[in-house]
């Protein structure tokens, strides 16, 4: 073919209508195999690309997205990246990355960005709403907007997210088949959502075997590494210090396991330590940390393909989509000793 493959050309070469073709090219998860495979094939061999700049002109669309996170320093946002990128792609869409740093005026500039049209949709990872009185009451009804994870309570907005809660009782009762009694928790930030549905899978699976939380146990932080080790400092210092740590994230693990080596313990020999998110660096520990590992680029792919359907006006289920993860027991757990020095 002389002149630019068109989405009519693959479909007359297949015999399936444009719109199938479409469906399929823009990643959507509604069209089933083998005319999925068969689409693509065909596109591939007619060297078929979009044509974006027509599209973009004739959709008035920016055809881009935003990812939106609390921190792009944090290495478990990549695989997320890689696939909300995979389903953008395929789509024709671009992503950008936004930063806030929990920084109230950059959550609301991402949001004017989306709102003034730079972007198209917004795949949202902070957990909250922009925090400036009354802006987030002011945002338009049916906003192309996807939660990712964090969970926004009340928001009407499609949620892509695993049971934090029931993840966490697991992790919890590991420690607790190991052996372990005196077990403590380093939280993330609360209030929010995610963070109080991990502690309630830590107070749940310490009740369910009977077992108390001593005052001290319970130990408030925001995933920030420097804050695991603070805050391990803290249980450290408690009268009777806890043989084992369930931590909500495996940053912060990092840096309790930092200062449990600081002080001369052994890990897991006289403390183990569980975190949250098996995020690449986690399998590299020595030794390598027992963790919850959630399914990070899927994750990403379902939250595009639901952004995908917004943007082309399909009605959405009411409830979230709600992924599986696995607990992966490493190095970092082991059966406690008799005692624990600080």
């Amino acid at each position: 073919m002389t002149r630019r493959p068109r989405i009519k050309d693959i479909a007359e070469r297949l015999g399936v209508s444009p719109a199938t073709v479409s469906r399929a090219l823009s990643d959507t998860g509604l069209v089933a195999e083998p005319t999925l495979s068969r689409i693509r094939d065909a596109a591939s061999a007619l060297d078929y690309r979009p044509n974006v700049s027509a599209r973009n002109l004739r959709t008035r669309r920016a055809m881009a997205v935003l990812m939106v996170v609390r921190d792009v320093g944090n290495p478990f946002y990549l695989e997320i990246l890689k696939g909300v990128e995979a389903a953008a792609r395929a789509a024709g869409y671009s992503v950008l990355m936004g930063n806030t740093e929990n920084d109230p005026d950059r959550e609301r500039q991402y949001f004017d960005m989306l709102r003034d049209g730079h972007a198209d949709g917004m795949i949202l990872m902070t957990g909250k709403l922009p925090s400036a009185p009354g802006y987030a009451e002011r945002l338009p009804k049916g906003l192309p907007v996807v939660v990712a994870l964090e969970m926004i309570e009340g928001s009407g907005f499609p949620h892509v997210q695993i049971d934090n809660e029931a993840a966490a009782a697991e992790a919890v009762r590991h420690l607790i088949g190991l052996g372990h009694r005196r077990i403590a928790h380093i939280a993330g930030p609360l209030p929010e959502v995610m963070s109080q549905r991990r502690r309630d899978g830590f107070r749940r699976a310490m009740a369910e075997a009977g077992l108390a939380v001593p005052d001290g146990y319970e130990q408030r932080g925001d995933y920030l590494l420097q804050t695991g080790r603070t805050l391990c400092r803290a249980l450290l210092d408690l009268p009777e210090p806890p043989t084992a740590i369930f931590v909500a994230n495996d940053e912060m693990a990092f840096g309790a396991i930092h200062e449990l080596r600081r002080s001369g313990l052994d890990v897991p020999g006289d403390v183990s330590v569980v975190g949250f998110d098996d995020i690449y660096l986690s399998a590299a520990l020595f030794p390598p940390l027992t963790t919850v590992s959630q399914p990070r680029a899927e994750i990403g792919r379902q939250a595009m393909r639901l952004l995908l359907r917004m943007l082309s006006g399909e009605a959405l289920p009411a409830r979230p989509l709600v992924l599986a993860t696995e607990l992966k027991v490493r190095g970092t757990t082991a059966p406690p000793r008799a005692t624990v020095s600080n």
